[in-house]
C-alpha cells in the first residue's frame, strides 16, 4: 500500500503521524506531571490530608474553630462540609474505587480507623445512572467519613478540565494549533512538490521527433528542485542535438555506402566464377540490408516513422506469398478479415517486422507457421517454427542488438544479431509488444501485438 503513495502523500503522512505522536506525547507528559507519584489523580485531598482533617475537626473546641478549619482546607478541586446525622453509602465494587478506598482506609487506620464510604457525587446527577468511572474517565467523587463526634465529614472532589486564559481546554488548543500547522505544512509541501509532478509529465511526453519542451523554472521551489529542472532542460537540449547529429550522420553514411555498394555491385558482375560472384552479391545485399535495418531502427527511436492506415493482414500475406513463390516451407492461417486489422503506422517498418520474423523462423526453425487474429483493441501476429526452441533465460537477451544464440560471429551460421532488435524497436515504436514463447511444434513462438486503429 505504501508503495502506491506519491512523494507528496508520503511527506503528508509523515507530517500527520508526527503530529499524532506529538499530541500523544504532550498529553501523556501533561497527565504524568499532574498526577501523584502513586498514580492517583487528585480530585480529593491526599489520604494523609484526609486523616489530618478528621483529627483537626475532632479536636476542635467549637463551631467557630471547625468553620475556620473547613475554610482553610477547601479548594477549587474539592469542597469540605460537616453534616450531622448523614448516613454512609455503599462503595461501588469496581477496581478504581477499591484502590482509592484502600488508600483512604490505610490513612484512617493510622489514627484509629473511621467508617467511611467513597461514591459518586449524588449532587452531580450520578445517583440514578452512574457513569462508567475509570482512571481514563474520571468523574466527581464524594467521600463520607463518620467522625467520633457523631457527625459526618463530606468531601466532594470535582474533575474540571484544565483550561487556558481563554477558557478552552489545553488539549483542544494544542490539537487546533497542531492541525492548523499540519495543514499549512501540507499546503507548502504540495507547492514544493508540484514541479516534480510537472517534470514527470514532461518526461513521459518527451518527443524525439519535435523540439524539446522546456520546463519553466519556479523561483518559489527549493534550490534542489530548481537545479533538477535546469539539469533536465539541459539534458533535453543535448539529447535533441545528439539525435539530430546521429540522424544526419546515418543519412550521410547510408547515402555514401549505397553509392559504394552500387559501384561494387557493377564490378562484381565481372567476376568470372559464378559461385564467387553469387557469394559477393549476397554479401553486398546483406550489407545493404544491415544498413537499412540500422537506419530504420534509428528512425523508429527518433519518432520519425510515417503514419498511415495499413491493412496488416495484407502486409503479412504479401510477405508469405513472396516466400511461398520461392517454395519455402511456410503456412498462413488467418482468422480475421482485412477490415478487422487496420493499423496506424509505417508500412515499410511493418513489412520489415513481418519479414524479419518469417526469415528468422525459416532460417533457424526450418518452417514458419503464421497466424493473424484480431480482438477489439489489437491485432496479433503469431509465428511458430519447428526448430529446437529458445531457452527461457536467453529470450530477453535475444531481443538486444548484436546478440545471437550461435556465439561465433560467422555470417554463414547466422546474421549479425540485429534483426530481432530491429523488430522490437519497430514494434514498440507502433505502441505494440513482442514476446517469445514455446510453440506447440516444439520450436519457438514469436508473438507481436499491435494496437488497432479506431476512428
Amino acid at each position: 500500500m505504501i508503495t502506491r503513495l506519491t512523494f507528496a502523500s508520503r511527506l503528508g503522512l509523515i507530517v500527520v503521524l508526527s503530529l499524532i505522536v506529538g499530541w500523544i506525547a504532550s498529553t501523556a507528559i501533561f497527565y504524568m506531571a499532574t498526577a501523584r507519584e502513586d498514580g492517583e489523580s487528585r480530585p480529593l485531598p491526599l489520604p494523609q490530608q484526609i486523616a489530618a482533617i478528621v483529627q483537626l475537626l475532632e479536636q476542635a473546641s467549637g463551631s467557630t474553630e471547625r468553620s475556620l478549619i473547613i475554610r482553610a482546607v477547601g479548594s477549587a478541586k474539592f469542597s469540605v462540609q460537616l453534616v450531622s446525622a448523614l448516613p454512609l453509602l455503599q462503595t461501588p465494587q469496581t477496581r478504581p474505587f477499591e484502590l482509592r478506598a484502600q488508600l483512604v482506609e490505610k490513612a484512617l487506620d493510622e489514627i484509629g480507623g473511621r467508617p467511611f464510604s467513597l461514591t459518586f457525587d449524588a449532587a452531580a446527577g450520578h445517583n440514578k445512572r452512574p457513569p462508567q468511572f475509570s482512571y481514563m474517565k474520571p468523574t466527581d467523587l464524594e467521600l463520607r467519613v463518620r467522625l467520633q463526634t457523631g457527625e459526618t465529614l463530606v468531601i466532594r472532589g470535582y474533575h474540571r478540565p484544565t483550561t487556558n486564559v481563554y477558557g478552552m481546554p489545553i488539549g483542544f488548543i494544542a490539537g487546533l494549533v497542531g492541525t492548523l500547522t499540519g495543514l499549512m505544512a501540507l499546503i507548502v509541501m504540495h507547492r514544493q512538490t508540484r514541479p516534480l509532478a510537472r517534470l514527470a509529465a514532461t518526461v513521459d511526453q518527451f518527443d524525439f521527433s519535435g523540439q524539446p519542451t522546456m520546463l519553466a523554472e519556479t523561483r518559489s521551489a527549493a534550490p534542489e528542485i530548481r537545479a533538477l529542472i535546469a539539469a533536465f532542460n539541459r539534458l533535453q537540449a543535448r539529447l535533441a542535438q545528439l539525435l539530430r547529429a546521429r540522424m544526419a550522420m546515418l543519412g550521410g553514411i547510408s547515402h555514401d555506402v549505397r553509392t559504394f555498394a552500387t559501384r561494387l555491385r557493377l564490378r562484381v558482375d565481372h567476376i568470372p566464377d559464378k559461385m564467387d560472384r553469387e557469394r559477393a552479391v549476397a554479401d553486398i545485399d546483406d550489407m545493404i540490408r544491415l544498413l537499412d535495418d540500422a537506419l530504420l531502427a534509428s528512425r523508429a527511436g527518433a519518432g520519425e516513422l510515417v503514419e498511415e492506415l495499413v491493412e496488416f493482414r495484407q502486409v503479412v500475406r504479401d510477405e508469405v506469398d513472396d516466400r511461398s513463390a520461392e517454395r519455402a516451407p511456410i503456412h498462413l492461417q488467418s482468422v480475421t478479415s482485412e477490415e478487422d486489422a487496420i493499423v496506424l503506422g509505417d508500412r515499410v517498418a511493418l513489412r520489415r517486422v513481418v519479414a524479419n520474423l518469417i526469415d528468422n523462423a525459416l532460417q533457424y526453425g526450418r518452417a514458419a507457421h503464421v497466424r493473424v487474429d484480431a480482438s477489439d483493441r489489437s491485432v496479433r501476429l503469431t509465428i511458430d517454427d519447428e526448430g529446437p526452441g529458445i531457452p527461457a533465460e536467453q529470450r530477453e537477451a535475444l531481443l538486444e542488438p548484436f546478440v545471437r544464440l550461435e556465439t561465433s560471429r560467422n555470417r554463414r551460421t547466422g546474421g549479425a544479431g540485429l534483426g530481432l532488435a530491429v523488430v522490437r524497436s519497430l514494434v514498440e515504436a507502433h505502441g505494440g509488444a513482442i514476446n517469445i514463447g514455446d510453440a506447440p511444434t516444439g520450436g519457438a513462438r514469436f508473438t507481436v501485438s499491435l494496437p488497432l486503429f479506431h476512428a
